[in-house]
């Protein structure tokens, strides 16, 4: 099997990085330092060889460096499907990213073609117990891992979904404004629910078909209200007659926009809403896990996994069971954390870089593996 690398990542006016130059092999990355340092600015560089907005789902702008805040330019080579790719993406002056693949200006969507990358991030720790609105990105963004065309789909439904709502709260009435906005959400949101229940029938047969140290979630699609219209027609259907109660709220009430993800811990079948804090943790990352094999079992390369200040929360066996496991895996992952002992169980099994910060401008170190 090939392995899928991000070997080199040059940075320009990202974040606090003013400039950097990495360069590293297939092997874990691990990335040490005082908080504050840049080292999250990394692993969000690397997010952005994949669709979307990275790991912070911030905007363009934000991710420009300060005071500058003239742009920022990111460059890589990613070892994929035994080939390598140049890959470049920028943004000047707030702009929207651009992306260029091999030289060639190329959609964000060819990324997961490309690369396709899993993450956990401190901000996914509330998953189980906020609102419904993260949990729907988390199963989206696992969906986009085995289906790149899902960013596409979703960005078709919503499009459709904010003319219809601009409708509903205008009050208008004539059923032929309403028809093909309706046929579009349908067509969309009917393949966005397919896409969603195969994704997490994956996450499952993953995790029951391999020894793990941490806990299995068994997972669940719930709706706010009744059940998701299964097919394109039943969907279609569900929105016209949904009209009236639609205008009265000034929103669509049905969809797969009003999705939930029902999580259980298996083994002591308790909603993963209800578990301790440091079960939460542990049931997230053996999702990610979970779909790391997947995507394995399927491309026949792990995906690069992202993981940022993982190891924290985590007591030194349990860290030793999550690099075991990405290690088994062979995949590439870049994990940060603020010293290096948290790496300590990794050995030569990894690279290290060390991140400090001086005046307002982040400098990477390569110490000794």
């Amino acid at each position: 099997m090939s392995e899928l690398a991000l070997t080199h990542l040059k940075l320009s006016h990202f974040r606090s990085h003013h400039t950097a130059d990495i360069n590293v092999d297939a092997r874990p990355v691990a990335i040490y330092g005082p908080n504050g340092a840049g080292k999250t600015n990394i692993l969000e560089a690397v997010s952005l060889f994949s669709p979307g907005r990275g790991l912070r789902r911030a905007s363009a702008k934000d991710m420009a460096r300060r005071p500058e805040s003239i742009g920022w330019k990111l460059t890589g080579v990613l070892n994929s499907q035994e080939r390598l790719h140049e890959v470049e993406t920028q943004s000047t002056e707030g702009a929207a990213r651009s992306v260029k693949i091999d030289g060639k200006p190329a959609p964000q969507v060819a990324l997961a073609r490309l690369a396709r990358m899993v993450w956990l991030v401190p901000s996914m720790d509330r998953l189980w117990i906020e609102g419904a609105d993260g949990r729907r990105r988390f199963l989206d963004r696992t969906t986009l891992s085995f289906y790149p065309e899902h960013s596409d789909l979703s960005l078709d439904y919503e499009k459709a979904m904010r003319e219809r709502n601009r409708l509903l709260k205008a009050e208008v009435r004539d059923t032929h404004w309403y028809a093909a906005l309706e046929a579009q959400m349908a067509k969309s949101g009917a393949r966005i629910h397919a896409n969603r229940v195969v994704a997490l029938q994956r996450l499952e047969e993953a995790q029951a078909s391999s020894e793990t140290a941490f806990p299995t979630a068994s997972l669940e699609l719930m709706q706010s209200e009744g059940e998701m219209p299964p097919s394109e027609s039943d969907l279609a259907d569900a929105l016209s007659e949904s009209r009236f109660r639609d205008m009265a709220a000034g929103r669509t009430l049905v969809g797969p926009h009003r999705t939930d993800m029902y999580g259980v811990f298996t083994a002591k079948g308790v909603p993963a809403k209800d578990c301790s804090t440091g079960e939460q943790k542990a049931l997230l990352i053996s999702l990610i896990l979970a779909n790391a094999r997947a995507l394995k079992e399927e491309l026949g390369e792990s995906p690069i996994v992202l993981l940022d200040e993982v190891a924290a929360h985590l007591d030194a066996d349990r860290r030793a069971a999550l690099y075991d496991e990405i290690c088994s895996l062979g995949a590439q992952a870049w994990m940060t954390g603020t010293g290096p002992e948290l790496f300590e169980e990794l050995g030569e099994r990894a690279q290290r870089l060390f991140v400090n910060e001086r005046e307002g401008v982040s400098g990477i170190e390569r110490p000794s593996d």
